[in-house]
Formats: C-alpha cells, structure tokens, sequence
C-alpha cells in the first residue's frame, strides 16, 4: 500500500496541470446536470404542488349561460364539477398599468379548483367590491392587498383583498385574461360562464371534452382549455433550459470520459517500462488497475464533490431564473437524493471509462517486449515520398552570368534549362554581353515538417482516429451550443422570420369605430402598417378541444406571416396553420379542415405552414375578409402594428396609449427569446466545461505524440534535421489532428444541431424551421482558433523534446 501511494503521490506530481484539468471538468459538467435537474424540478413540482392541493379541474369549459352544468356531472368519469360561475370580460387599471381580465363571480370559495392564498384574505360578502386576483396577474400590475383597481370607461371600482395561485391558465398580456375572482355582484351583466371538470382519469380528457361538448351541444361551447395546456404554459421555458442543461451535460460527461479513457491509454503507452518494473518488483496486476483507478476516481470525486457543494451553497443566488430554481428545488422533497445520486453516477461514470484503460495496464508483461524494428504502418507512403520532392513553384528566370555561362543543376534550387539539341532562345534588340544562353528555374519544395507530421498524424490510423473522434466530441457540441445562441440572437434581430412580424397589439372596446382607430394608428410616425384583425376560439372536428382561429389584414394589404413550408394565403378560404394545429388534427399542407366557430362551421384550405410561437402553434390563420364571408357583421377587434425599424415598441405604445380613446389597450408583443435570456450565460458556461475538455484531450495528443517521437529524434538529426523543424513535425501532427476534428466538428455539428433545434420546435408546436447555423467566418474563427492554440500548445514541450539527446530504449513509445 505505500509503494501504491507514493506511485500515486508521483503520478500526480508528474500530471499535477492534466490532474487540475480533470477536476475543474467534473466540477463543471456536475454542476450543469445538478442545474438541469434543478431547472426540470422547478418546471414540473411548483405547478403539480398548486394543482394537488387546489384539486384542480381537468377541464375548464367557456359556456353560455344557458348551459346545465348539472348535465355534465352525471357524465362517467367525472368526478367533480366546478360551478357554473358566471364570467365577465374587463380591463383594470391600477398606477398607470392596464391588464385585460376575466371577472368570476363566486359567493364561496370553490372546492374543486380551489385558489390558494398567498397574501390577504378571501372574499367578503360584506364588501361587494372586492376581489381576489391570480398571482401572475397581481405581479403584473404591481398590485397589493388594499389597492383599488379602476375599470376604464365606467365609474366603478374593485379593492384588492388577496392574492392567490391558480393551476389554470396563467395571465399573459395580449394573449390570456387575467383572472379575477369577484362576488357575484361585481358581475352585474355577464357574458357567460365557465364550468370546471374534475376527472377520475386524466388520460380521458379528451374524450371528456368531446362527450361534454356533445352534451351541451357546440354552439354553446366558446372556449375548452385543459390541464395540460396549463402545465405546458407553467412549465414554459424552464423545462427548455433543463433540456439543454441535461443534453450538453451529458454530452460534456460523456467527452469528460472518452478523454480520461485516452489519457490513461497514452500514459499507459508512455511507461510500458515503469509498469514492468512494478510488476518486476512484487506488484500484481490488480494492483496496477488499482493505482489508476483508484487515482483518477478520486480527480472525479473531488470535482463532484466541489460542484455539489458550490451547488448547494451558491446556486440559490444565481441571478434570474436559474437562482429561483434552485432555490426552489432545495425545497422539494426529492432534493437530497438528487444532489447524490447526479454526482455518484457521474463519478461512476468516469470510473468505468477509467477501469476500461487500467485494464490494459494490468496485461503488461513483466519483461518489455523488443519493440519491431519498424512499427507496422509506421513506413512513410508513396504519397508522402512524392511529397517530399514536389516541385509547388517553378519560375523560369534568366541568367544573368558571366564568363563560364550558366550555373548547372547542382545550383542549390536552380537548374539549367538548355541541354544538347536544345534551342536557342530568340534575342530582339541589343543583345547583352553578360547574358548567357539559357534559362533557369527556381524550385520551391514542401517542407520536410509538414509532411513528416501529416504522416505522423495519420499514419496509425485506429491510434489517429481514435484520438480524433475523442476530439471532435466535445468541439461537435460547441457547434450546437453556437447553433442555440446563433437561433435565440435570431429571435431578437430578425423576429418578423420567426413568427413575429409585429412588436404591438392593439385592443380596442367593442363597438369603436375601425376606420378611426386605424387613422389614429397609422398616424403616428413610428407605425408602419396597422393590420386589423379578430381571433376566436374554434372546435375542431371531433369536438375534443379548442384552437385560435385568427382573421389578420385583408386581400389588399395582407398580414406578413413568417412562412416555413410551401405559400401564403391569398384566395377566398385559405388560411396557413401553425405545426400544433397540424399535428393536432393530423392533416398536412394541401388538406381541407373544418371547424366550429359557435354554430357556425368554418372550412378552410390550408396553403401553407407558418410558425406559430403562441398557444403551441394550435393556430389557424386566414384573411379577415375571409371570415367575413361567413359573418359579413364581423368587425375588428385588434390591429397588429408593424414598427418601422428602430423604433421602440415601448415608446411607442405609451404615445397610443395616451393619445386614444379610453378603453384603447397597446401591448408589446411577447418575445419567447425573452424568457430564454439565462440561455445565453448557460450556453456560455457549456463552452467552457466543453472546452475545458477538449483541452485534455489535446493535451493527451500533444503528449502521445511527443513521446511517439522520441524513437525517431536520432533518426531526424541523422538526416538533417534542426531542432526547429523537429519541432515543426510535432506541431504539424498536432495542428493536422486537431484541423481533422474541427472539420469532422463542424460536418456533424451543423446537421445536428439543426436537427436538435427543429425537433424542440416541432415538439412544442412551433415546428421546424427556426433554427440557423453560425456565420461561416464565427466558424472559421473557432476553428482558426482551435487549430492555432493546439500548435501553439504543442510547440513548447516539442521543442524542449528536440533539444535533448535521447536514446532508443524500450521506454519510447511505438
């Protein structure tokens, strides 16, 4: 045991940069999937908290008032129904900030869907102007416990008595009202109602929707939104991130360990000697696997360790989102399991990787055995011959000599190109007297040091492969990471290509005039084009759920949708469709579809396929002349703003609002890339675990073939070499290697993360189509990069290699 220790203590000190190297890796790539996890916790837990202990409604249905709900809760498999509470669409205002909302009358508090306080008390029948507002909501008109709400356009007022969680849909400005929980007689004159289904079996909801929808018949349904919409909405893009953070970190554990496999395979192949002398003097080949394995477990362990414990004490005070996920997940109850079981199976990991090379070093003989005189594979090819006498410049010249004539070809680099029976060359004019008669050339050849270290890079092919394949790996995973920031930065520079061709959304009250308020639109300066427009909620066929049918501009100025597949919508019934309407009524490009709109069906061609960025792309999307073939007493109901570039969407949303009528509504349209801004830092921080990486295995290459070169440094002297070209073969086969698996990087890199990027889209509704590679000079500079600091990298220990006087033993390498 101590001869293993102090074996060990020299190892250590021998690779104490590659030991550091090791550890930080650990620490990085453990820290990334404690983060995923801790995003994915953060994602799911809150939102599954809020909707157990509320005991939520699977289904909540938009109804008339004239539906029974009596009538639904005699359907099997409904375990609870929620209502009928009579609802109200409202705007309210409080300290200059205004929030469309849904006002639910209710006298007790519910049972089914039960809100759940985190501030003040619940309603007071005492106080028939108080009400209780949705947590998102409260939060986004900065509103408090005993603050009072105005309601533009009328008298009235509500007083703020509490602030509750909901597992419904959650308030988004322009897209989803805000809920409002309110006596019944706050709801003087409702619009309609909203029933809540609570479920025995939630695999069933849409079979529910459909039987309910039957029961009370379609034209009395206006809006069906289900649980999973809700959790999808909660989860938003938290779950996003934890992918991302799980994908690379397991792709970054995976690199982690294919590089400590190569640098335990090349240090094994560096002390063949070392190792034969150990098991000379008594240590037995478990012990030998032992001493490696045991070392390299305990680089792993520590950088677990380190990642767990910064992880636990600091994560809660990243800044954004990525601290409240964490400090949210230290909360649950799953929480110290995980914060164990992430850094074992990493540490594992990199121990079975480790024990696959240790492996090898136990089957070492005791005695050396002679090394070939010639390495197989190790001849130069008839390429590489040819290489070495290759003319790549001939420039004829004359010669200016005097006397004897001509240099002959033994002229270092010049020959002469007159022989017997050769020609003599034309002269014109005065012929010069020191001119001689002939022509000749100067040759530039190829380098010795290019073409020994090209050969010396590849001329052991499942050695070179392997050792390229290790490197290609984590630079393979950069060029995804670079991928995910080229296509979020897209979101923010070019957002009329990804869905949003608008920055502002405009609601107007119901009955104002379309003319007036589209002059008072196009009339500010910073307005581009103002598209009117109306969206409505629609049955699809079956009558298992409910879609957002819109009608944006007209014929004459049509709405510039961002187009995926195939063409825009121009004639009468055409209409382009978002991927999750697609895949939810499982129809293509070119098919038929029909819905309902109230009792009203609705049949529309779907000409093409444009990316949807809200409500999971189950939109369908057609001209407002359309729908108005249909309804001819249709009026707008918004205007999407088309903003000259330049201008703030903020500045110029205060100035409509201020400059319009009362109950004129202006919102910034939502970017997704927004909530996606911990991406980047996260994306960041990927690089540098990846590589951190990449960098030990190009210390491992540097060292392999810095002592595979020690056998061959007589020889090179022998035939001429300088230590300065020397040096230049080892660089060459490092910066060939490493040129190799840039290429290799970026030929699989681009595809994939193409292929990653669309599939996240297409999984959430978006579909393909959103996602944009690097610009061909950032991957050049990457790759410039990564070649340049690999030669740079490799100079110093081969130029310190070809200085000394080396011997051929049995130490160097093969």
């Amino acid at each position: 045991m101590r001869a293993t220790l102090r074996w060990a203590h020299s190892d250590l000190r021998t690779h104490r940069g590659e030991a550091l190297f090791l550890v930080l890796a650990t620490a990085g790539i453990v820290a990334s999937l404690l983060l995923a996890t801790a995003l994915f916790g953060y994602a799911t837990n809150p939102w599954q908290r809020v909707f157990a202990q509320a005991r939520g409604a699977h289904v909540w249905l938009h109804t008339d008032r004239a539906a029974d709900a009596g009538e639904l809760a005699a359907l099997d498999g409904v375990e609870a129904v929620a209502g009928p509470y009579p609802t109200a669409s409202a705007t309210v205002a409080v300290r200059g900030t205004r929030a469309s909302v849904e006002l639910r009358g209710t006298a007790e508090r519910p049972e089914v869907g039960r809100p759940l306080l985190t501030a003040g008390h619940w309603i007071d029948p005492a106080d028939p102007d108080g009400v209780v507002l949705e947590s998102r909501l409260a939060r986004a008109l900065l509103a408090q416990p005993g603050d009072t709400l105005a309601l533009p356009g009328t008298p009235r007022t509500l007083t703020v008595l509490g602030i509750a969680d909901s597992p419904e849909r959650r308030y988004r400005p322009g897209e989803q009202p805000g809920l409002v929980w309110a006596p019944p007689a706050a709801v003087p004159d409702p619009g309609g109602q909203v029933i809540g289904l609570r479920l025995t079996d939630p695999g069933e909801t849409d079979y529910a929707v459909q039987r309910a929808v039957t029961v009370l018949g379609a034209g009395a349904i206006g809006q069906v939104s289900t649980w999973e919409q809700a959790r999808a909405e909660a989860q938003g893009d938290n779950r996003l991130l934890g992918q991302v953070l799980g994908l690379f970190g397991l792709g970054a554990l995976l690199a982690a360990g294919l590089a400590v496999h190569g640098a335990i395979g090349t240090r094994i192949r560096g002390h063949l000697r070392d190792i034969s002398v150990l098991k000379a003097i008594g240590f037995t080949p478990g012990q030998v696997v032992r001493v490696f394995l045991l070392l390299h477990l305990a680089y792993a362990l520590l950088g677990a360790v380190a990642a767990a414990a910064l992880t636990q004490a600091f994560g809660s005070r990243f800044p954004g989102r990525l601290g409240d996920a964490v400090g949210v997940w230290q909360g649950l109850p799953g929480h110290t399991v995980a914060l164990v079981a992430v850094p074992a199976c990493a540490v594992l990991f990199i121990g079975a990787t480790t024990g696959l090379a240790a492996w090898r070093a136990g089957r070492v003989p005791p005695v050396p055995v002679p090394r070939p005189a010639a390495a197989r594979g190790g001849g130069l090819s008839g390429a590489a011959r040819g290489a070495l006498g290759l003319r790549v410049l001939r420039v004829p010249v004359r010669s200016r000599v005097r006397g004897r004539g001509a240099r002959g070809a033994g002229g270092s680099g010049v020959r002469g190109a007159d022989g017997p029976g050769a020609p003599a060359p034309a002269k014109t004019g005065v012929p010069d007297p020191g001119e001689a008669a002939g022509v000749r050339e100067l040759e530039v050849r190829v380098p010795p040091a290019l073409v020994l270290g090209w050969h010396k890079a590849f001329a052991r092919r499942p050695r070179s492969l392997a050792a390229v394949a290790r490197l290609t790996l984590p630079l393979l995973l950069i060029v995804v990471a670079m991928s995910a920031w080229t296509t979020i930065d897209r979101f923010h520079t070019r957002p009329e290509q990804v869905g949003l061709p608008t920055a502002l959304t405009v609601r107007a009250d119901a009955g104002a005039d379309d003319r007036g308020t589209r002059a008072l639109l196009e009339r500010d300066p910073r307005v581009a084009a103002a598209y009117p427009g109306v969206e409505v909620a629609a049955l699809v066929p079956g009558q298992t759920a409910t879609i957002a049918l819109r009608g944006l501009g007209t014929r004459e100025e049509p709405y510039p949708y961002a187009l995926a597949e195939d063409r825009r919508a121009h004639g009468p019934d055409e209409a382009v469709a978002g991927q999750g309407l697609l895949d939810l009524l499982d129809v293509q490009v070119g098919d038929w579809v029909r819905m309902t709109v109230g009792d009203r069906p609705q049949i529309l061609h779907i000409v093409g396929r444009s990316i949807e960025l809200e409500n999971a792309g189950r939109v369908v999307s057609t001209s407002l002349d359309t729908l108005r073939e249909n309804d001819p007493g249709l009026t707008p109901t918004l205007y999407q703003l088309r903003l000259r570039p330049g201008a703030d969407p903020e500045e110029v949303a205060a100035r409509l609002a201020a400059s319009g009528p009362e109950g004129l509504e202006v919102h910034a349209v939502a970017n997704p890339a927004d909530g996606l801004s911990p991406l980047r830092g996260v994306v960041l921080g990927l690089i540098a675990v990846l590589a951190l990486v990449g960098l030990i295995e190009l210390l491992t290459t540097i060292g392999g073939t810095v002592r595979e070169g020690e056998r061959d440094l007589l020889a090179l002297k022998a035939i001429g070499l300088s230590p300065r070209q020397i040096t230049g073969v080892t660089v060459t086969a490092t910066g060939c290697t490493t040129l190799a698996a840039v290429l290799l990087a970026a030929a699989l890199g681009l595809p994939l993360a193409h292929w990653l990027i669309d599939a996240q889209g297409a999984s959430s509704g978006i579909g393909a189509g959103i996602a944009r590679a690097p610009s061909p000079g950032l991957l050049a500079a990457v790759g410039a990069a990564a070649v340049l600091g690999a030669a740079a990298l490799a100079a110093v220990p081969s130029a310190r290699a070809a200085r000394r006087r080396l011997a051929d033993t049995l130490s160097a390498v093969a």
